[in-house]
């Protein structure tokens, strides 16, 4: 103890001054202590610091910051690992069975079935939740994009771009499940834009978005309807509501045959006022649904949209399509236009090329996109040139399919809406079912 320190004891013991205390490293405000005491002599109150007195006791903590949470950008570029750390990805809209098959929805059996099919990398719902979500995300954000005025090169790389950046593209393991169809109008179907096309989008367009998402071969394939004016409101509200049938009627044991009789009957219950004339909304009856395997994206069943004698029924652990198309025309399409979809077959035949770039591409194809789709954008996209001769020659050959556009009668209009769901043991999932459709 110093000599002002003993002053200070000496000043306090002798004149028995109050005492205040403080420690300095508590957050203790310590006012002007010149009040006068209680019995009003003006002797002051000695404030004492206790200075490296309970270094022992917790310092106040100071608040920290929330972190701010990560955001989906614009144009969307943000990895869907980042925006969902744990890996687990959200589940689609559940629907229950109906009639013979509501046993399932509490079935221990059929519970512990899902389980170890979702445990299991081959079979795991989370590859589709993830493709779902990539979808969703990429979509909602493109129909805020997509306007009058642009080509539709513009539209489908803001859509290719911000796919293959969610997915985190990578090899044959994520990507892009098939071209971005962007069918106009007439055109119901397989229309994407090739190199050097410079088709607009106008103010009266019926637009088809058809968006294709892949993890590990599972293909999340759903598709939308877009106007920009209201001619054509009644022709969507037909398409969607036909393709909402579809997937509350789907489920295990329902005959695809049925099912197009259901869509075709809720399909033709509207009409659409054009010009003061009256059309029938037509479902396009050689269109179709169709379930979908592992890297293929057409996997040998049809859900076509008008009653017929298909018995042929819906099973446990499918992956269905469900797709209407609705026209103001025909309500029948034909294959017209410059070719734009190709697919390798999975039932290839294996057949000696005689064509030295028609080898060379097959590699190119094998490698790059194996039996999903692909367009002539993409192969431009992977460095190769010059290649319709022998892209032609794998067609006639039998080892790639081609996928010309698919339309209705000129000055008509077609619109068309989709959703992947997923048969599971218990209940069936809409696995792209979102806030916008």
């Amino acid at each position: 103890m110093n000599a002002t320190a003993e002053i200070v004891k000496d000043e306090v013991l002798s004149k028995k001054l109050p005492v205040k205390v403080v420690n300095p490293e508590e957050d203790i405000d310590v006012e002007d202590n010149d009040e006068e005491d209680e019995d009003g002599t003006g002797e002051g109150v000695v404030t004492v610091f206790l200075y490296g007195v309970g270094e022992g006791k917790k310092k106040k903590k100071k608040k920290k910051s929330k972190k701010k949470k990560l955001e989906q950008s614009e144009p969307p570029r943000v990895g869907l690992s980042k925006l969902f750390p744990s890996g687990i990805y959200p589940e689609g809209e559940i629907q229950h069975y109906k009639d013979d098959n509501t046993w399932r929805t509490t079935s221990e059996e059929k519970r512990y079935d899902e389980k170890m099919a979702n445990e299991d990398p081959e079979t795991t719902y989370n590859d589709i939740r993830r493709a779902a979500e990539v979808h969703r995300q990429v979509r909602q954000r493109a129909r805020k994009f997509i306007r009058p005025g642009l080509t539709m090169t513009e539209i489908a790389n803001y859509i290719e771009d911000g796919t293959r950046a969610l997915v985190e593209e990578n090899g044959l393991e994520s990507g892009v499940g098939f071209p971005t169809g962007l069918s106009l109008n007439h055109c119901a179907a397989h229309y994407t834009p090739n190199a050097g096309d410079t088709v607009v989008l106008k103010e009266g367009d019926v637009l088809k978005v058809d968006i294709g998402v892949h993890v590990n071969g599972r293909i999340c394939d759903s598709a939308f309807t877009l106007t920009f004016n209201h001619d054509y409101d009644k022709l969507l509200e037909a398409v969607k509501a036909a393709t909402d049938t579809g997937v509350r009627e789907a489920g295990i044991d329902v005959r695809l045959g049925d099912l197009g009789g259901l869509i075709q009957e809720t399909m033709e219950s509207y009409e659409v006022e054009i010009g003061g004339k009256i059309l029938p909304v037509k479902p396009i009856k050689n269109l179709s649904g169709h379930n979908i395997e592992k890297y293929q994206i057409h996997g040998g069943k049809s859900v076509m949209l008008v009653q017929n004698d298909d018995d042929t029924k819906m099973e446990e652990g499918d992956y269905f399509a469900i797709e209407t198309f609705g026209s103001t025309g025909q309500g029948y399409i034909v294959e017209s236009g410059d070719c734009s979809h190709y697919a390798r077959r999975k039932d290839a035949p294996h057949v000696p090329l005689r064509l030295t770039t028609a080898k060379s591409l097959l590699k190119t194809i094998n490698k790059n996109f194996g039996s999903l789709p692909f367009c002539r954008r993409y192969l431009d996209r992977v460095g190769e040139s010059k290649y319709l001769l022998a892209l032609n020659n794998l067609v006639q050959q039998g080892i790639v399919q081609d996928y010309p556009p698919l339309c209705d009668q000129r000055g008509s209009m077609t619109a068309q809406f989709e959703h992947t769901i997923l048969l599971r043991p218990t209940v069936k999932e809409v696995v792209s079912r979102g806030d916008d459709y």
